[in-house]
């Protein structure tokens, strides 16, 4: 976790611990180059109030290890003006979870991962008295009634198969949040 003093500096995308135990940010070049002057990078206090933030967009958490699939619902997710906080596998998402100071409107998670599988998460996510609210939709590639049964008697609010349709994905997050989405444009 970043914490509060650099969390919403424009350029750091996140931190890791390299080999040798030191703390290394991590720096996306995409958004250094939007900064509003060059060479600058925009600082907490130029960012709208946490408040308002939160009133203006959705957090969808997306875990799954394959990052092509992070990366296409990622989209999805902000194509339809909400926030995405993406994590590789039960575990990484359990630990972005205890350091939130937001839970997520809704997490979408996969059910085979390395380290944690998405029925672990399932279950520390129901036992959390923070989190046990939050909706949770599984996709996955296990299609048998019995890995449904499983996910339903978990507490996931949705169960949808690989592939999946966009549109199927919104309809879902939609019902379950009783919202109107509206998916971005195939073409």
């Amino acid at each position: 976790s970043l914490g509060t003093l650099v969390q919403h500096v424009r350029g750091v995308a996140g931190a890791t611990v390299s080999g040798d135990g030191k703390v290394m940010l991590v720096i996306n070049p995409l958004d250094i180059g939007l900064a509003e002057e060059p060479g600058t990078l925009t600082t907490a206090t130029n960012l709208p109030s946490r408040a308002s933030r939160e009133q203006e967009q959705l957090l969808v958490m997306i875990v799954d290890d394959s990052i092509s699939v992070r990366q296409v619902v990622s989209n999805l997710v902000e194509s339809s003006g909400w926030k995405a906080l993406t994590a590789s596998d039960g575990a990484d998402a359990l630990e972005i979870l205890q350091t939130l100071e937001r839970r997520p409107d809704i997490i979408i998670l996969d059910v085979e991962m390395p380290r944690m599988d998405g029925y672990e998460l399932l279950d520390h996510i129901r036992a959390d008295a923070r989190l046990r609210h939050v909706p949770v939709v599984m996709i996955t590639s296990r299609a048998g009634q019995k890995h449904r049964r499983k996910a339903r008697k978990a507490g996931a609010n949705a169960y949808l198969t690989k592939p999946y349709q966009e549109a199927e994905l919104v309809e879902q997050v939609s019902e379950i949040l009783d919202m109107d989405l509206v998916p971005r444009r195939s073409d």
